[in-house]
């Protein structure tokens, strides 16, 4: 996928491409590995974007919820915090039907009502609480999709449009 796709914990260093944080259902094990098949379904696009992308290669479920600085889950939060609030330009967000996807929730909500015109939702009518996410982007303006298809078009609508 090339150095378009930016994960931790690799720095995240800013260049004239629009940047795209790929927020969303990871839960190892139980959430499909979307970001891999957006990355490869934006590829044609790869002079132009930079992915970034928090799912961690590395990744441990063992370590603890500890927001002290130095730690494994500090990094990884941190550089994710980051991710969005400073590093992207575009911010979107999947929410796979066999997760809860809690943090994706309170990700949205934190960047939905920041920029709401620079995020993008899937949010299948099969995930759990599909209504209170729809009924959330409509409120704010947040465009969202049901389907995969629809929200890779609306990215790539996002890309071609200056």
């Amino acid at each position: 996928m090339g150095n378009y796709v930016v994960k931790p914990p690799v720095e995240i260093k800013q260049d004239d491409r629009l940047s795209i944080f790929l927020g969303g259902s990871i839960e190892m094990g139980k959430a499909e590995d979307w970001q891999s098949r957006l990355a490869n379904d934006l590829s044609e696009y790869s002079d132009k974007i930079m992915l970034i992308n928090p799912r961690r290669d590395d990744w441990d479920s063992s370590w603890v919820q500890d927001p002290t600085k130095g730690t494994k889950f500090h990094e990884q939060v941190d550089w994710e915090l980051k991710g969005q609030l400073r590093h992207s330009d575009i911010c979107v967000y999947y929410f796979s039907p066999e997760t809860k996807s809690p943090i994706t929730l309170m990700e949205l909500g934190m960047m939905g009502t920041i920029d709401p015109y620079n995020v993008i939702v899937c949010c299948p009518k099969e995930f759990y609480r599909y209504g209170n996410v729809v009924m959330f982007c409509k409120e704010i303006g947040v465009e969202y999709c049901e389907s995969y298809e629809d929200f890779l078009e609306a990215i790539k609508t996002m890309i071609i449009t200056p």
